[in-house]
């Protein structure tokens, strides 16, 4: 199988101020510092806590990351004396630290903040706890310098099953998307779909900010799916889980009749499941779709069908029972 995917160039900085434009309300981020530090550069996904190079040893001082100042900074600066207090910080700011960030409620020292304005450091403040504050910027990072790629096709939570259809221009992914939206399911996007990975095993789908919940439907034109259906008809990003490639019945292709054969393919070295549906007259790719969902969601819970009819069948041949091809022991009393 060939996928129209095409690879997005992998982000290799963000600055201070895009951190923190788009986290200050959710992290509940306060500046204490000025802003002539904004445009610094943040290169690495991730934090450092620099208790050591306060405490005097710098040799595996991660400077490049997002610094962060919990408790245990805080408290140890807090009993040193003035002059300590100064070279310690002194110290950390000899390195091109991009930004500090105080959790728990920590207020910056004037000699802090003095200190971090004269290098041009900007320092911000949370109350969140630095477990809880180190999680959801680290999340944040992860998902700006995380890889992604774009495809062709329509993506659609089905059954709280991400499943992207793709397949050549005109074979018809919107308008099953459609469909599957006119029986309740939800569309994340259609088109142009932005995959990006987050962790080991996890693929991430969702539209383009110009695009959003658009879909161009051939010989009707563009429709604002939002709009027309409702909120309930959309979601802004949706786990991938199934691939299906919809196209035109070849008879000289062999289609899977049994699914004991699972086929995967590989997108950003994460194996996802994937599934051929040729397309014949009177086919009910809608309903077929909502059964591979549901199929999916019993694979989940532990249950194959195509594992179990297997087994029972090996168990009749095993025992070579006369009455296999029965499918009930006797006749109930009706007799139409």
């Amino acid at each position: 199988m060939k996928i129209d995917q095409k690879a997005i160039s992998r982000k290799e900085f963000i600055t201070v101020e895009f951190l923190f434009n788009n986290t200050r309300d959710k992290f509940k981020l306060k500046l204490y510092s000025d802003k002539s530090g904004f445009s610094k550069k943040i290169t690495d996904q991730n934090l450092f806590r620099p208790g050591l190079a306060l405490a005097g040893f710098v040799g595996l001082f991660s400077f490049a990351r997002v610094q962060v100042f919990g408790n245990t900074e805080m408290g140890y600066l807090d009993q040193l004396s003035e002059s300590e207090r100064r070279k310690a910080i002194e110290r950390v700011f000899g390195f091109d630290i991009p930004c500090i960030v105080l959790t728990d409620k920590n207020q910056p020292f004037p000699l802090l903040l003095e200190i971090a304005n004269e290098h041009h450091v900007p320092v911000f403040g949370s109350s969140y706890d630095t477990t809880k504050l180190v999680y959801l910027i680290s999340d944040f990072l992860d998902d700006q310098f995380a890889p992604r790629i774009s495809i062709h096709g329509s993506f659609v939570d089905v059954y709280g099953v991400g499943i992207l259809f793709v397949g050549k221009s005109g074979v018809g992914k919107s308008e099953v998307a459609l469909d599957l939206i006119e029986r309740g399911h939800r569309l994340v996007a259609d088109d142009i779909i932005i995959l990006t990975k987050k962790g080991e095993g996890i693929l991430m789908g969702s539209g383009t900010n110009l695009v959003k919940h658009f879909m161009e439907i051939r010989g009707l034109g563009l429709l604002d799916i939002e709009r027309m259906f409702g909120i309930r008809a959309i979601r802004y990003q949706k786990r991938l889980e199934i691939i299906v490639e919809l196209e035109v019945w070849d008879d000289k292709v062999e289609y899977t009749r049994t699914g004991l054969d699972e086929n995967f393919f590989d997108i950003l070295n994460i194996e996802v499941p994937y599934v051929k549906l040729p397309i014949l007259p009177g086919k009910n790719i809608t309903v077929i779709s909502e059964v591979i969902s549901l199929n999916y969601l019993l694979k989940h819970y532990g249950y194959d069908a195509a594992n179990y009819f297997q087994s029972r069948l090996n168990s009749k041949l095993k025992n070579h029972n006369e009455d296999s091809l029965r499918g009930v022991d006797y006749f109930e009393h009706d007799f139409e």
